[in-house]
């Protein structure tokens, strides 16, 4: 299994879809070798704007651009582009259905060293509750490279949720990706785990380790946090009767926000969510993954015992 960092999948898949639609424009906040929109930019300069450290004027012109038929690709990392960009994303883009794709990089704890002030772990909270977003957390390099394409062809405003880190390959060519539509990466009857970004490598991984314990779980990928695929969440709340959420965001308003929100309303089952409920520090990822409780052997613990409580409630 190949490890490939997906900002480095994301330069790549920005720079291969501007040679095929000329109607891709790229902006960047000044963080263009970070968020790779550089590759981009020296494929196409004419088409590429560096308007420095002002993720607010970098989505108000984006705006600018769609309103005049273009397809603008806006770049920062994650934590800004909804902080200090977030009010032309809510009163012009998403207000006017603007065709402009929102690139977060670095999201989650992605970007470990810089500390909480570079974490994102409240961009979906934030972004859910705007009408007319669509919301897209890749996994790997295959997923966003076919999300950034999927994305430019969708009519209207996308955020694209983009990490930091190295992911291990988990997709190959032939995965067909559609916005809303969740995949079952692994079957299983006793428990689901649902999970968004990389972090489904480590839900994938517990899922090992719980058939090791006698427990079947199911993987579900939501790729797509909103719309989310409700249907795929209520036949896996039917059929296994229990469903663990897992995300590297704050465990309110994310992922386990939104599948709980679905079953409370339709098919109540016994639940867990597994995200980030502090500000977290400076330090390697994989550590801050642990600290959180985000590691494949956290996910097995909780996962048992909340098919312990289904057992209970049944």
């Amino acid at each position: 299994m190949s490890t490939i960092a997906i900002r480095d999948a994301y330069g790549d898949a920005l720079a291969e879809l501007g040679a095929k639609n000329d109607k891709v424009v790229v902006l960047e906040a000044d963080v263009g070798s970070s968020s790779k929109s550089i590759v981009f930019g020296k494929a196409f300069p004419d088409r590429y704007y560096n308007v420095g450290i002002s993720e607010l004027n970098m989505n108000a012109m984006a705006a600018g651009f769609a309103s005049c038929g273009l397809v603008p690709f806006t770049n920062t990392f994650s934590v800004f582009m909804t902080l200090r960009g977030g009010d032309p994303i809510n009163s012009m883009i998403a207000y006017d259905k603007l065709n402009v794709k929102l690139a977060g990089t670095y999201c989650g704890l992605s970007d470990s060293y810089d500390g909480a002030s570079h974490h994102a772990i409240g961009d979906i909270a934030i972004l859910r509750a705007i009408p007319s977003l669509t919301i897209i957390s890749v996994c790997d390099a295959i997923e966003t490279k076919k999300a950034v394409f999927a994305a430019a062809e969708h009519s209207g405003p996308v955020y694209l949720r983009l990490s930091r880190a190295a992911a291990p390959t988990i997709f190959d060519d032939s995965y067909d990706f559609k916005i809303g539509k969740g995949v079952t990466v692994k079957s299983g009857t006793d428990i689901t785990i649902v999970s968004t970004g990389q972090i489904l490598h480590e839900c994938l991984k517990a899922s090992d380790m719980l058939a090791q314990n006698g427990i079947s779980a199911r993987v579900v990928n939501i790729h797509t946090i909103k719309p989310l695929d409700e249907e795929l969440i209520l036949r896996c709340a039917e059929e296994t009767g229990a469903i663990i959420t897992v995300e590297e965001h704050s465990d309110f308003g994310g992922l386990g926000s939104a599948v709980s929100e679905v079953c409370a309303k339709h098919c109540p089952v016994p639940m867990d969510i597994i995200g980030i409920n502090e500000f977290s520090q400076s330090g390697d990822y994989l550590e801050l993954l642990q600290r959180h409780g985000l590691t494949s052997g956290q996910i097995t613990e909780k996962a048992i015992k909340l098919h312990q409580r289904k057992k209970v409630s049944v």
